[in-house]
Parts: C-alpha cells; sequence; structure tokens
C-alpha cells in the first residue's frame, strides 16, 4: 500500500453492523444479492470495501468464508481490496485465509494489553495484510489528541520493532466521534481528530490515517442532507492534513462546494467548536434542509383529513406526537374548558388504546408509546387549565394510586411500566420512586389522599418490608386497599405473610395488563365488596393449606453433608489464574457488550413473553416485536456513539479452599492467613443416594489441595438512572423504560463478556474456547458464576463480604443498601467458579438444624438468618422469631 497519494473510499454497505438490508440479506442466505451491494460500492467509488458479518444469531466465520469466495469469483468486484472487518480475531483469520490478493484488517488495539496486541500482529503480517491501529489502549478509547497520538506512536513502535511492520502497511484509526450530541465534552472531538491527524503524520509520515466518517453526524440520523454536508467539510478539511481513507458510503459524498453557505458555515462552526452555541445554531436550521436539502414541508398522511377527534385516536392509538399539540389545540377552541378536552376525546382514544390493550390487539410498548403522546396532549392543556384556576391534580381522573419500592430496593421498571398503564387508563398515580422507607409511604399516602397504595419489589429481603409497611398501615388505621407487585413477590406470599397483617385487601398483581382490571373493580362501589371477600377467601384457603403448618420433610444436615458432591480432588488439579488478585474493567464499550446481549428476557420486560429472536415472526406479536426490537437497536445506537454510559467492572481472583460448607479465602499463596470466609447453604430434600446434596463449597477444593475462587462486580454505570430519570420528567415514558431495560440488559452483557474474559485470559482455564453469543445464552462453557440472593446461594447479605473482597464501591461506584440491593439498579456481582463440574442448582427447602448452624457460622442470629432466608425455609418460625425485624 505504499505510493498512495490520493483519497481511498472504503465501501461501508457490505457491513452488517453498518447496512441494515445488507443485514438483512445475509440473514436470510441470499448471497447472490448481497454480491450486489459490494458491485453497487465499488460501482459509486469504493476503492475498498469494507465486509463485517459480526451478528450474535449468525456463523460469522462461516458468512466471512463464503461471502470472500463469492467476491473471489466476481472480477467487477474482486478488483478492489478487501477490508477485513470483526471484532472477533477468529473471524478475521478465517478470512485471511481465502482472501485473494492483498487484504487489510480492521482492526487491532491495545485494548486487551501489548501480548495480545503483538500476536495478533504478527499473524496478520504472516498473510501479508496491512492493518487498521485503533487509537484504544488499556485503558480505553483516546478522546484527546495528544492521547490519541500517544497510542498511535506505541503501536508504531511495537509494529514496526517487533512485528518487523513497514510503516506503509499500518493505517491508524485516530477515532472520530459524534459532535453536536448535546454534551459539551463532546464538542471538541472533530478538533480532537484534526490535531491527532497533524501530531501523527509529522512523527509517522510515511503511515496511513482512517476513519469511521459517519460516526461524526450520527447526532442527525434521518436528515440525510446535514449528514453529508458534515462528511464532505470533514473531509475537506482532514484530507490536506493527511487524513488518506475512510469508511464512508461511496455514493453519498456531496461536492463540498455545492452545500449552501449557510449550512456550511454552521457545519463548520460545530466541527472546529467555534461557537459556544454551535450546537443549537446547527439544528436551528437543520429542518429547513431535511429531505432534498431545501426547505420543504411533509404532506399530511391520510389519516390527517379525518375529523380532529379522530385524528386524536389514530394518534394516541399509533403513537405519533407530530401533531397532536396543534390536534388538541384546535379541540381546545372548540370545548368549553379545557379539561373537557382530557374527558372527551383524549380519553376516548385512550378508551379505545385500553381495549385493545385488555383484547391482545395491542402491546405494552405501543401502550406505553400512547401514554406519551397522551402526557403531551395534556401538558399543552395544563396551563390554560392553571389559568381556570384548576389545580392539576384535580383532572377528575377516576382515582389516585401511590406506587413506591420499598426500602432497600431499587427496582422499578415494572412499577413504571404499571404507571403508565394506569394512567393510560386514566388514573391519577403518584409515584415516590425507589427505596422509600415505610414512614415516607404512609405519609405521603395521607398527604395526596390516595385511594390506593401499590408496593414494589425485586430482591428477597422487600418481602419482609411489604409485611413491615402492612403491619404499619394497620397501626396507623388505614383502610385502603393494597397491592403487592415485584419479580420475588406471589400470590402465596402474599397470602400468608402479607394479608394476615392488614385486613382491607392485600391483592397481587404480577402483571401490568392486569394492573387496571384490579384497580376499577377497587374502586367500584358495587364491585369492591365481592372482590375484596373473594380474594380474602382464596388466601384463607391458601393459609389453611400451606404445608408449612408443620414441618416440610428434610434430610438431617449431617446426613447431606455426607452426600455432598464429590469434586475427584485425588485426580484433579484446579487450575491458577494467569491474572490473580483484582482486575479492574474499564476498557469495555457499549459497542463490544452489543454482542453479548441476551434479548428474551428484554421482551419479557415489555410484557412480550418469547424467546428471541422467534418471537419477531410470532403471528400475533411479530409486527410488535420488531418495532421493539428496531427502536431498542436505534436507542443502542446512540448509547454507544454519544457515550450515554459508562460501564465498570472489577474482578477478584483469590486463593481459596473449602472447610465444610465455607468457602476460605487466603491473603496470598501462602495459604495461611484468613482473608474472609464465605458460609454457604447446602441442599436438604431428600434425594436418591446417587444424587448429591449440593453446596458451593464442594466445587472448592479442601485445605491441602491449593485452588481458586474469583468474584466479581459490574454495572451499566449512573447515567442509566439520571437518563432514565430525565425523559420521565419530559413525559417520554416510552424512552425512560426502554433505556432502564437496556441498561440492564448491557449489565448483563458485560457480566457475560467479563465471564468470558476470565475463562479465557485473566483465570485462563479455557483460553480456546470460541462460543457464539448462543452458545454463550445457553451457558455451553465451563465454569459458573452464580451471584448471592439467587437459588444456589440465597442469602443476600454474602454481598457485603463479596463487595469487601472487591472494593467494589472505589472501583465500579456500586454501592448496597440496606437490604443488599445494588446501586445503581443496572448490575451484576457473583462469584466464580472453574471446576469442569460446576454446575448451577438450587437450595430449595432448608431445616432448622442448618439454620442454626448457618446463623452459627456466620455470626448472626438464628431469627435474623430466619428473616433473610425466609422463602427458604422448610419450617414456620416460632412467632415470637417471626415478628423480630431485621437489624
Amino acid at each position: 500500500m505504499s505510493g498512495v497519494a490520493n483519497f481511498i473510499n472504503i465501501g461501508e454497505r457490505t457491513n452488517i453492523t453498518g447496512s441494515a438490508r445488507f443485514k438483512k440479506l445475509i440473514m436470510e442466505g441470499d448471497y447472490a444479492t448481497a454480491l450486489d451491494v459490494a458491485r453497487s460500492q465499488v460501482e459509486n467509488g469504493a476503492q475498498i470495501i469494507d465486509v463485517n458479518m459480526d451478528e450474535g444469531l449468525l456463523d460469522s466465520k462461516q458468512a466471512m468464508v463464503t461471502f470472500l469466495n463469492l467476491i473471489a469469483s466476481e472480477p467487477d468486484i474482486s478488483r478492489v481490496p478487501v477490508m477485513l472487518d470483526s471484532s472477533k480475531f477468529e473471524v478475521i483469520e478465517a478470512g485471511l485465509k481465502c482472501v485473494q490478493g492483498r487484504a487489510v484488517v480492521n482492526s487491532i488495539s491495545l485494548k486487551e494489553g501489548e501480548a495480545a496486541f503483538l500476536e495478533q500482529a504478527r499473524t496478520i503480517r504472516r498473510y501479508g495484510a496491512a492493518v487498521v491501529v485503533m487509537a484504544f489502549d488499556e485503558n480505553g478509547q483516546a478522546e484527546t489528541a495528544q492521547h490519541k497520538y500517544e497510542i498511535c506512536r506505541r503501536c508504531y513502535d511495537l509494529l514496526t520493532q517487533k512485528a518487523d511492520f513497514q510503516p506503509w502497511d499500518i493505517i491508524f484509526d485516530p477515532n472520530i466521534f459524534a459532535v453536536a450530541t448535546g454534551i459539551e465534552d463532546h464538542n471538541d472531538y472533530a478538533n480532537a481528530f484534526f490535531e491527532a491527524i497533524k501530531l501523527i503524520k509529522a512523527d509517522m509520515p510515511d503511515t496511513h490515517i482512517s476513519g469511521g466518517l459517519s460516526n461524526v453526524s450520527f447526532s442527525f440520523r434521518g436528515n440525510n442532507a446535514v449528514r453529508e454536508a458534515m462528511h464532505s467539510a470533514f473531509l475537506y478539511h482532514a484530507i490536506p492534513l493527511g487524513m488518506n481513507m475512510a469508511i464512508v458510503n461511496a455514493g453519498q459524498i456531496t461536492v463540498y462546494d455545492d452545500i449552501p453557505e449557510e449550512l456550511r458555515e454552521r457545519v463548520e462552526d460545530v466541527l472546529f467548536n467555534r461557537r459556544d452555541d454551535a450546537t443549537e445554531r446547527l439544528l436551528e436550521i437543520a429542518d429547513k434542509y431535511k429531505g432534498t436539502g431545501e426547505a420543504s414541508k411533509k404532506e399530511d398522511p391520510k389519516w390527517r383529513e379525518a375529523p380532529v377527534e379522530k385524528r386524536l385516536e389514530h394518534a394516541l392509538v399509533h403513537g405519533i406526537t407530530d401533531f397532536v399539540v396543534e390536534d388538541t389545540e384546535e379541540c381546545r377552541l372548540r370545548a368549553e374548558k379545557p379539561l373537557h378536552v382530557i374527558e372527551g376525546p383524549l380519553m376516548d382514544g385512550m378508551n379505545v388504546v385500553g381495549d385493545l390493550f385488555g383484547d391482545g390487539k395491542m402491546f405494552l410498548p405501543q401502550v406505553v408509546k400512547s401514554a406519551r403522546v397522551m402526557k403531551t396532549a395534556v401538558a399543552h392543556l395544563l396551563p390554560y387549565m392553571e389559568e381556570e384556576k384548576r389545580l392539576q391534580g384535580d383532572t377528575s381522573a377516576k382515582g389516585k394510586v401511590l406506587m413506591a419500592t420499598v426500602k432497600g430496593d431499587v427496582h422499578d421498571i415494572g412499577k413504571n411500566i404499571v404507571g403508565v398503564v394506569l394512567q393510560c387508563n386514566n388514573y391519577d398515580v403518584v409515584d415516590m420512586g425507589v427505596m422509600v422507607p415505610t414512614e415516607d409511604i404512609i405519609a405521603k399516602a395521607r398527604e395526596e389522599k390516595v385511594d390506593i397504595i401499590g408496593l414494589s419489589g425485586l430482591i428477597t429481603p422487600s418481602l419482609d418490608r411489604m409485611v413491615e409497611v402492612a403491619g404499619e398501615m394497620t397501626r396507623q388505621g388505614l383502610d385502603l386497599p393494597l397491592l403487592i407487585g415485584g419479580a420475588t413477590t406471589s400470590k402465596k406470599h402474599t397470602a400468608l405473610k402479607i394479608a394476615p397483617e392488614y385486613e382491607h385487601g392485600v391483592i397481587h398483581v404480577d402483571d401490568a395488563s392486569k394492573a387496571v382490571g384490579v384497580v376499577s373493580k377497587l374502586l367500584s362501589k358495587t364491585a369492591a365488596p365481592a372482590y375484596l371477600a373473594e380474594i380474602a377467601e382464596g388466601q384463607e384457603k391458601m393459609r389453611a393449606g400451606d404445608d408449612r403448618t408443620g414441618d416440610r420433610p428434610t434430610a438431617p444436615l449431617v446426613q447431606a453433608r455426607a452426600n455432598a458432591f464429590d469434586g475427584g480432588w485425588d485426580s484433579y488439579s484446579p487450575p491458577a489464574p494467569q491474572t490473580p488478585g483484582l482486575t479492574v474493567i474499564d476498557d469495555i464499550d457499549v459497542a463490544a457488550l452489543r454482542d453479548y446481549i441476551d434479548w428474551t428476557p428484554f421482551f419479557s420486560t415489555w410484557e412480550m413473553r418469547g424467546n428471541f429472536p422467534a418471537i419477531l415472526d410470532d403471528p400475533d406479536r411479530g409486527e410488535t416485536a420488531r418495532e421493539l426490537f428496531d427502536n431498542a437497536q436505534a436507542m443502542l445506537d446512540r448509547i454507544e456513539t454519544e457515550g450515554w454510559f459508562t460501564p465498570r467492572g472489577v474482578v477478584g481472583l483469590w486463593p481459596a479452599n473449602s472447610r465444610g460448607d465455607d468457602i476460605l479465602v487466603w491473603t496470598d499463596e501462602t495459604r495461611g492467613t484468613l482473608r474472609a470466609r464465605m458460609p454457604q447453604l447446602r441442599q436438604q430434600r431428600n434425594k436418591t443416594r446417587d444424587t448429591a446434596q449440593m453446596c458451593l463449597a464442594d466445587f472448592i477444593a479442601p485445605e491441602g489441595t491449593p485452588d481458586w475462587v474469583g468474584g466479581f462486580a459490574v454495572t451499566t454505570g449512573p447515567q442509566v438512572h439520571d437518563i432514565a430519570d430525565r425523559l420521565k420528567a419530559e413525559g417520554n415514558d416510552y424512552d425512560s423504560i426502554m433505556v432502564q431495560a437496556l441498561g440492564d440488559r448491557l449489565a448483563e452483557a458485560f457480566a457475560e463478556a467479563l465471564h468470558t474474559r476470565v475463562r479465557r485470559s485473566l483465570w485462563g482455564y479455557a483460553p480456546d474456547e470460541g462460543l457464539d453469543n448462543t452458545a454463550l445464552i445457553r451457558e455451553q462453557y465451563r465454569g459458573i458464576r452464580p451471584a448471592p440472593g439467587y437459588p444456589a446461594c440465597p442469602d443476600h447479605t454474602e454481598k457485603r463480604t463479596l463487595f469487601d473482597l472487591l472494593d467494589a464501591p472505589a472501583h465500579t461506584g456500586l454501592t448496597l443498601t440496606d437490604s443488599f440491593a445494588m446501586w445503581p439498579a443496572s448490575a451484576v456481582s457473583g462469584l466464580y467458579f472453574s471446576h469442569p463440574e460446576a454446575r448451577y442448582f438450587g437450595i430449595g427447602r432448608i431445616g432448622p438444624d442448618q439454620v442454626s448452624d448457618y446463623a452459627a457460622r456466620k455470626g448472626m442470629e438464628v431469627a435474623e438468618v430466619e428473616a433473610w432466608l425466609a422463602p427458604s425455609l422448610a419450617y414456620r418460625p416460632d412467632k415470637s422469631q417471626a415478628d423480630r425485624k431485621i437489624a
């Protein structure tokens, strides 16, 4: 590639992550049409084509090989070089083995350190390819010009001195980031790229400079005229500095001189960060150039010809906000009072939404979009209502519901969804947020004169908090119905533990779609008495039939321990970690996590239950699921490009042994000083002789055999809450819930990606593992990562020891509430076990002998342990113990 004088366009449309059409063709196996995409890129001026097959549901290696072999037989395509683009080096190497001519590899970096960098570089050199090097090191992506230069210089020295690369075979990508995002820290990103080019070319003149051009204009997705102007202006200024190639849609670059002067000036103000208000000034004129680049007004669709009431109904049903203010204003001018618009056409439209939702013809994501339309309309009417001295709360709502996540618990996606559904049905919702103390809930209920209280919680300690709230409601003489919801709640627990504390109705609601029906019955003077009597009767039957009135049969603890899992320690030698101690993880970005997302729980969050990707083709829900998935991808694009989240994690790998049912963590390899003791629980349910009664300590070698245990904590970052709260305050519940759902999914993806790194390198007991996302979701790997509070170790208090070992607050920003929930909520923590036969299991019911033994090992009171492990008890504690509160 030496002697390149002219600028090189790298075609981006044969990249699955950059072209929806190309992705669809490859996923459907239509390689013949996919070749046409490549051919079109070459015809439109691409001098290199970037080929990327990174998709979790695709055999990326096979797809890359198949496509490259087909290209080889097409002279009009194979006349240009191929850039092999993948985040998986095995895919790149497979491509290198079959590509004809000289290839370019995109990309390598110092993200995993110098050893991995040089190993990949030497492989690339062996195949005679050139290489793109990202300005990315062990600490993350470079943002300033100086940092970009320093990373590139370090890579240059390694490549030329240790990997036998010639300077002209090195292409630096100093990271083009989005500008005009509205975030002040992003304003100088384009400038930093320009300055980095100068530094790199001055010091390493024979190298090349490239970049992903479309990134710079990401804030203006959907406005091609502005994006093309930004691309052309960017290249106009970057090429003279030394940028000689870029990944770009070769058919969509406008001529610099053809950019209207007004637009060009404001684009360049943004690129060079010449004014504090540059972003605002470009936004002011952006719509003027949308479409053809000239001011134009989009024609109203056919539904705009209907009467205004029908237009509002259509907007509500389809979640369209574009015209709702003008339509609402038209109705207001006709109405005697602004309130009549809410009670009339708006509620008529929402009634249609409610009916469709109830009939299963609309799904939750659509309902939340409808709520956004409703809130926009109401926000327009509120000033007029206030002028008439009508308070915002006086909207003739059907009733008022207070909702809160109980003290110690931080999870509220489900609660937020229920709130939106209730608001859509004209109920007034008072949302107190998360970690709300009992006394605040009751005080707010009195202050707001609410009709119903709803409690939410995810972690098991929240169950006791709900009992506490019910008891305090009784003590203070309240007579409001109490709704119970959340992942760990159940009809049975509600009947057995909460309802006996309060006599005015305790109802378990397990689904947002049922909330409206429950609230409607409770607030109906005619229906409520019979409904409450029916609930009470059903709960009494549950209590009468509860088989915990006596002890459930469990094996004696001594017998269960005698039937422990055999780890084969006489013949098995546990692997030592490659990187013992603590490793802080701050080099994983959202782009790297997307491939690890398990999408099935995402759809469950929106109450669309079904396996991904099959749900996308479901005959009833497929259309909504596809729209939801597309919206999620669009938001992920923004999260990634605009840097919304800052994922951080920490891993610890420590010398360890087991002593009975305890895991002992040592301070060092001498194993002479104990650093921490982690007591574990053992299964006590009766089993056959050949089936072990499991305990996590069984997977760690007993004292005398060196072994190790790991721990981790990861978070997507505190920004998830901040952004969700801001969107909610703006009335955008749909995006608020979406950002929370994606924050949770990315945290789980982080945990999965980190476990992969642990297995492959940090612990290194599976260095050759090569599993796709489907295999990861199915846990087809060696080792497990159980979390405190979940079936194998149901005691949440063990997080305290784990967080102390990891120094998690300092390294990740994560903290624990008094109920041991993690904050921020988009977080995952757990332990690592490497034993080849380690597997997940549930402790199930435990007897009083183990409870007392466990309490002694932890230095806790028996009653306190019973409180934390209440769902696991195979017996009913004495009333005197059950009444004791958690310290």
